[in-house]
């Protein structure tokens, strides 16, 4: 097995990781590089046509909290679900009664089995199931003949496992545990044994460990859908008071057990997709998605009401009550969580659910011959699935263009003679006790229309180090009618910065564009006039930036209109006069939003929903496409709205395209397989 560290297989030279805290995940002592995949494209892929998703998280109750309701739709959709928790979630060990006084008696084993009974009581009904249905519980060998308890239920088609590793939260000397254990070489951890549980025996963790049984986990179950926590939290400065309240690192908006668990989480993909590869392996074809968490906490609320009570009805039977008789001696839930305090808890955790690489779905092109080309990640790297003949709806095994380690979501441009530009974000380090971490965007750019490509480019990172370089977003493009490329990114200081490719293939230097904060999923387009036009949202409002003129640069429009407080991503399309017009949902709204970039309200279509929209603009009017209330995808075409009824479940938000029998919405579902879907046909 070919064995390297990650800055030498990347090609990196002189790449250092920098000191000062978790959400670097470094510090200055060198550790014992894991295998990693090489890079080049033409590697073979697993395709199954399964469905299996993996959740990785740092405590009981991040998945409800961060990852729902995209993990509700799957398991509804009948997906099985391997939940993997890595923490005990013992925290102080006190578990505490609301309205009791009194001092609480700490007991850790006590209190992290409670959280993993309410967990049981929380999947149970989830599932269909009365809360107190018994689970079976059993113990897991895992990779260096360590134990964990592993509970499993099942109700018809639906199946989930709970794996709880039960790593301590804190340690005598850190304090933190986890986030330790990612940068300290010489730390050991130790598990807790709930109490109850049918592990006799603790195991000893240290960071390889970790990473290689996250690696067995992977191996074992193959999972298609892999959900994260965020490895590459922002940069947030709260006051010193508020931070601690919320539970913060010091100088980033999220715990600091949630991003040493999502570094550990990535460092094993990278690491599974190493081993699968070694000696002419095949790439696991395995789609990824990392989820924000406390980030929730500083933005506008995404849910409207009946999705916001659909989840949080979930932290109910999990928060528990201590008069329950759940037959669980040690309780019967985590008790600070129930009840109606999800919804009253001022931080607000569950009235949002964020994306960390937010896009509008895979990129789709059509070729010289009419088949639809698709490009998305899939085992960390860019493939690219082909139509077996136009308009089939059916699609070829992929090809793989490598690239990778990518995060999810591609950007994508076509120049002016057909050919396609693909942008990634790549980690192109990421290593714990002092290892590299590093973010840059690539580019891949095809040779002829609908042909093979050139070899990946660096185009850096618009940040001056990488801790900074750690926070950039998706990278979105648009083709100017000039032939110019603009390439935008969300910066570390939650604006945006571009860098633009000329006619002639040159890339000019990363420019910053000013303006205010605003959240990650930008939406760029080109209007009547042919100027280049950026928006994005920010906090109190739509924020834009364009072109005065077509040849001239794209700046803040600090004189802009008003335009609605956004719940989300907007997006952008044309209207028949050349003007543009933005879509989107405000906070916690179901209702759509829709407004002429100078603020001039339009006529909004009755499009409920949540989460997205993606909008194009026709002749007969606009053409949209996005979630409705039950998750389900929905596209609105002519005056009418269908909703897609058959097919396996997609994930994140499909990408809409206009061909010439009509709109289409092209996604990736569960089984990690190209979808394609036309409401006129109502095919799936």
């Amino acid at each position: 097995m070919r064995r390297r560290t990650l800055a030498a297989a990347l090609g990196l030279v002189g790449a250092t990781g920098l000191a000062g805290g978790l959400a670097g995940c470094t510090v200055p002592a060198p550790r014992r590089g894991g295998p990693t995949a090489d890079p080049a494209p033409g590697m073979p892929i697993t395709s199954s046509r399964r469905a299996q998703l993996m959740q990785i998280m740092a405590h009981p109750d991040d998945d409800l909290y961060f990852m729902n309701p995209d993990c509700q739709r799957m398991v509804d959709a009948g997906v099985p679900l391997l939940c993997v928790y890595v923490t005990a979630g013992e925290h102080t060990g006190k578990n505490h009664v609301p309205g009791r006084t009194g001092e609480t008696v700490a007991d850790r084993e006590d209190y992290s089995s409670a959280r993993h009974q309410g967990l049981r009581q929380a999947y149970a009904e989830m599932i269909g199931l009365d809360k107190f249905t018994p689970w079976h519980k059993g113990v897991a060998t895992l990779r260096g003949d360590r134990q964990a308890e592993i509970n499993t239920l099942t109700h018809g088609n639906r199946r989930v496992e709970l794996v709880f590793l039960n790593l301590p939260m804190h340690t005598p000397r850190r304090w933190m545990a986890l986030p330790s254990l990612w940068e300290d070489r010489a730390l050991g951890l130790r598990t807790v044994i709930a109490t109850g549980s049918p592990v006799r025996r603790a195991s000893d963790y240290d960071y390889d460990g970790l990473v290689d049984v996250l690696v067995g986990l992977m191996e074992r179950y193959r999972p298609t859908v892999v959900h994260t926590l965020d490895p590459d939290p922002d940069i947030q400065h709260s006051d010193e008071a508020t931070r601690k309240k919320d539970s913060e690192q010091p100088g980033y908006s999220d715990h600091g057990d949630h991003t040493a668990v999502a570094c550990f989480s990535w460092a094993a993909m990278v690491r599974w997709v190493a081993e699968a590869t070694a000696d002419g392996g095949s790439i696991p074809g395995f789609v990824t998605t990392s989820f924000r968490g406390y980030y929730n906490r500083h933005w506008p609320k995404n849910l409207p009401e009946p999705v916001l009570r659909e989840k949080a009805a979930h932290l109910v039977p999990y928060g528990g009550d201590p008069t329950w008789q759940c037959g669980n001696a040690a309780g019967c839930g985590d008790y600070m969580v129930g009840g109606t305090r999800p919804l009253t808890n001022k931080k607000g955790w569950v009235r949002s659910t964020h994306h960390r690489y937010p896009g509008p779905g895979p990129v789709v092109a059509t070729g010289p011959d009419g088949r639809l080309s698709v490009y998305g990640v899939l085992g960390l790297r860019a493939v690219r699935w082909r139509e077996t003949e136009p308009g089939s709806g059916q699609w070829t095994e992929p090809d793989d263009l490598g690239g990778g380690p990518l995060a999810p979501g591609l950007g994508g441009a076509t120049l002016l003679d057909g050919r396609q530009l693909l942008f990634g974000l790549r980690f192109a380090a990421l290593g714990g006790h002092g290892g590299a971490n590093k973010r840059e965007v690539v580019v891949l750019e095809q040779r002829s229309p609908g042909g093979p490509f050139l070899a990946w480019s660096g185009l850096g990172s618009p940040e001056r180090d990488d801790d900074r370089g750690r926070r950039i977003g998706v990278p979105v493009a648009v083709t100017a009618p000039d032939g110019r490329v603009h390439l935008f990114v969300r910066d570390a200081d939650k604006g945006v910065s571009t860098r633009v490719r000329e006619a002639d293939g040159t890339w000019g230097p990363w420019r910053g564009l000013g303006g205010a904060e605003v959240q990650d999923g930008l939406s760029a387009a080109v209007d009547g006039r042919g100027r280049v036009h950026l928006f994005a949202a920010g906090r109190e409002r739509v924020h834009h930036w364009a072109q005065e003129t077509p040849d001239g640069r794209v700046a803040f429009r600090a004189d802009g209109a008003a335009l609605p407080v956004p719940g989300g991503p907007v997006d952008v399309a044309g209207t028949p006069d050349g003007g543009l017009a933005l879509y989107y949902r405000r906070p916690a709204a179901k209702e759509l939003t829709a407004v002429r970039a100078d603020g001039r309200p339009l006529p909004a279509p009755a499009f409920d929903g949540y989460g997205t929209v993606n909008a194009a603009g026709t002749p007969r009017g606009p053409v949209l496409l996005g979630r409705d209330l039950r998750g389900r995808v929905q596209l609105h075409v002519g005056g009418r709205r269908s909703v897609r009824a058959q097919g396996v479940v997609a994930l994140g938000l499909a990408t809409l395209h206009l061909g010439p029998k009509g709109a289409m919405a092209v996604g990736v579902g569960a089984d990690a397989y190209p979808w394609s879907w036309a409401s006129h046909t109502d095919t799936a």
